[in-house]
């Protein structure tokens, strides 16, 4: 067993803040994970999509709300470490109008605790910047890779996507999107809807009622179970959807498409063009020419006509694709 490794930092941050930078969903999406669900409480369960594909979760052991929190670490469907064999203990220290984050990481083998290093290294600066500047921005880890599966191509474009909605300013509500006939608001409002029929589909337990203060973490409240839901379930067989029934993994695609495409919208109102690796943008068209039946195309279906790319750039043709003017 390896010596347990310890991360030191001090960060813009009251201690009470940093402890919400460990502990909400909200403010976790902001350094640490694409998506996140916390039940704080000694014995309660967290579950963090760290990077696409690769999910850690654990329970709660200790808790002292600003000072102390303690928790294990485990990754879903890796036994590097075993579940509960590792354990994560947070201290936190007020300096001013700072605080001093003390993190030991424990129960690993030499080398989990090498690639446990690299990961805190890089998630610490993301730390410091989230505290400094309310979010550290998009997280590239994961997204530029050469292999996606359905589910990982959901979870890096929810990614994308959730950074696209973090330019929202006060006047872009009522603005009107490229998705023809949707304000902001409402394409916001036909995500939500989306999310929850697909979340549905897999078995999820999906939120009646969902209040917010930001579009992101309205959304990413639904996103998480949907999330959670696909991974447990799979994407073999056939899912309930619409009035019938449909196969899981044309389902489960249509996160990835409703994540991307709408990521590209929301760019177009705020001025903040989408980035994304064109490996991903191509899995996506890939998904979305399989998904995008040409009988599911005209006046009163789900997609206008193909139109012209004005560029061939992946994210235009993708967005031109599914019936916008580019």
């Amino acid at each position: 067993m390896a010596d347990p490794i310890v991360f030191e930092r001090v960060i813009d941050a009251s201690v009470d803040e940093a402890f919400a930078l460990f502990t909400e969903p909200e403010r976790l999406r902001r350094w640490q994970a694409v998506s996140a669900s916390v039940d704080l409480r000694v014995g309660g369960d967290y579950r963090l999509t760290v990077v696409p594909g690769n999910i850690a979760y654990g329970t709660f052991t200790e808790i002292e709300p600003g000072k102390r929190l303690v928790y294990t670490w485990g990754w879903k469907g890796d036994d590097t470490p075993p579940p509960s064999a590792s354990s994560i203990s947070v201290e936190f220290e007020s300096i001013g109008s700072q605080t001093r984050v003390i993190m030991t990481h424990s129960g690993l083998d030499d080398e989990a605790a090498a690639s446990h290093s690299v990961g805190w290294i890089y998630f610490f600066d993301r730390l410091s910047a989230a505290a400094e500047t309310g979010d550290a921005g998009l997280n590239s880890w994961g997204l530029d890779g050469d292999e996606f599966d359905l589910l990982s191509s959901a979870e890096a474009t929810w990614a994308i996507c959730r950074e696209s909605m973090t330019h929202f300013g006060p006047d872009d509500r009522e603005k009107l999107t490229p998705c023809e006939g949707y304000t902001t608001h409402d394409l916001v409002e036909h995500m939500m809807g989306s999310i929850k029929g697909l979340g549905s589909a897999a078995g999820a337990d999906m939120p009646d009622d969902i209040n917010a203060d930001t579009a992101e973490d309205y959304i990413a409240r639904a996103v998480e179970p949907a999330f959670a839901a696909w991974r447990e379930r799979g994407t073999d067989g056939m899912v309930p959807f619409g009035d019938g029934e449909a196969p899981a993994a044309m389902v489960a695609g249509i996160l990835s498409l409703e994540f991307l495409v709408h990521a590209w919208d929301f760019g177009q109102v705020t001025g903040h063009p989408v980035e994304a690796p064109q490996g991903l943008v191509a899995y996506v068209q890939g998904l979305t020419e399989t998904i995008i039946r040409p009988d599911y195309r005209g006046q009163g279906k789900g997609f206008a006509a193909e139109t012209t790319p004005s560029s061939t750039d992946p994210m235009t043709v993708l967005a031109a694709f599914t019936g916008r003017t580019t």
